[in-house]
């Protein structure tokens, strides 16, 4: 089951760079399902982490939530589609909303409206401190770093504001952020009233969530966000504290927060693939079975054409004995020599009729299908030494494979007078010593 860790340091905050054992969080713990297994206010990072280990936890998803204000809510009007071209343009779409150097800030992607691109920006020093401050923890591993005002439930068409001692946070509908002291919150609900000149006025919803602890401790705030008479304002009591709000929120997506831990920041690079410290001796491999493969291919090729001048030459050869001879090719020509080199073995110099009768016999035996060939008559002439055999088969394939068998066995064999007939083929196959 995957777990999910929500952590939010508690103000005051020190100095992540300088102190990290200093801070303090809030914390929450959620299953997969989102149901809130254990919670926490006001715990060390050790504390936290024996609570974990306790349980027998590991692998726990981290989800660190920093103030609203350290990160910048900004708007890129990009017309690129791919995410390529995207990022190269994202700097300039936003240097303008930003008060200080664009190179020194690290900017995190966010979804696509039709207003553009949600982008957050935050000084790039800073979110190197907060990634250290979130990150070598036991049991779990970073997976998210947000602005804890993005994750408030969005009001449609307004505002949701949150309580939360002397900070207040709020997000718009459009995804805007923003973080303040409560005692401002008069004046800012004064200027969602004001509406703008061109514009019709309408109201405009604003959820107000708080405990009830708070409520009672800010009426005067309260009051004062309820007065102007353009703003809806609708209370929502909290039973815990903020936090679990927030992380309520995330997990059934009513919010659209962004996730910092991007580019140079991201997470999922480094625990993507665990074949990352191999990298160097995959390479070397890859290189070498590269060079490996490019070698064997080239020894192929090499004793290819080393054996086709081989062939070539033993044909060449071969030709200057049997000028007449051009069924031979250097695919028989071994089997043809072989079987020359038996009938003259077997049969001296001069063939007589019993040897060349039982080299016919002995290639019709191993005919396929030889019972459809049948021999009429059979002639020897001893001044020419020749067999003339009148023979009938079903087809003229079947003579000319009785006459291939003979050649292969080194003999001089020809089929002459061929007559197609209805029933078959017939002709007269004559055979001599070669």
């Amino acid at each position: 089951m995957s777990y999910r860790l929500y952590v939010r340091p508690v103000p005051p905050l020190a100095d992540p760079a300088q102190n990290p054992e200093a801070f303090s969080y809030n914390w929450v713990l959620h299953d997969a399902s989102g149901d809130t297994q254990a919670r926490g206010t006001g715990d060390t990072q050790r504390e936290i982490e024996q609570t974990l280990g306790q349980n027998a936890l590991d692998n726990v998803l981290l989800i660190g939530l920093i103030p609203g204000d350290e990160a910048l809510f900004c708007l890129a009007d990009i017309p690129a589609k791919q995410s390529r071209y995207i990022q190269q343009a994202l700097p300039y779409a936003v240097e303008e909303q930003i008060a200080q150097d664009i190179e020194s800030v690290h900017l995190a992607l966010g979804r696509h409206t039709d207003d553009g691109y949600r982008v957050a920006a935050i000084d790039e020093e800073r979110m190197r401190h907060w990634v250290s401050l979130f990150s070598d923890w036991e049991h779990v591993r970073l997976d998210a770093i947000y602005p804890d005002a993005s994750l408030l439930p969005v009001t449609e068409g307004g505002w949701s504001v949150c309580l939360d001692g002397e900070i207040a946070l709020m997000v718009s509908d459009r995804g805007e952020w923003l973080s303040m002291h409560s005692v401002n919150l008069g004046m800012f609900a004064h200027t969602l009233a004001v509406p703008p000149s061109e514009e019709v006025v309408a109201e405009v919803p604003v959820t107000l969530y708080a405990t009830e602890q708070e409520f009672d401790a800010q009426q005067t705030i309260v009051s004062e966000f309820k007065a102007p008479g353009r703003l809806l304002v609708r209370r929502e009591t909290l039973e815990l504290m903020p936090l679990e709000l927030l992380a309520h929120a995330h997990h059934h997506h009513l919010s659209h927060p962004i996730n910092l831990c991007q580019s140079r920041f991201s997470n999922r690079s480094d625990t993507a693939s665990p074949f990352k410290p191999w990298k160097p001796l995959i390479a070397v491999a890859a290189v070498w079975f590269g060079i490996q493969i490019a070698l064997e291919v080239g020894m192929g090729m090499y004793y290819e054409r080393k054996a086709s001048e081989l062939q070539d030459r033993a044909m060449a050869i071969y030709r200057e004995a049997f000028p007449g001879d051009r069924r031979t090719h250097a695919g028989n020509v071994r089997r043809v020599i072989e079987g020359q080199l038996r009938v003259a073995g077997s049969a001296g110099p001069d063939l007589d009729f019993i040897t060349l009768m039982k080299y016919t016999g002995q290639e019709y035996a191993e005919l396929p299908g030889g019972q459809s060939v049948t021999f009429n008559s059979v002639n020897f002439s001893r001044s020419r030494g020749e067999l003339v055999v009148d023979v009938r088969a079903e087809s003229y394939d079947r003579l000319s494979a009785l006459r291939n068998g003979l050649s292969n066995q080194g003999l001089e064999a020809q089929i002459g007078s061929v007559v197609n007939e209805s029933s078959g083929a017939r002709g007269r196959l004559t055979v001599s010593g070669g």
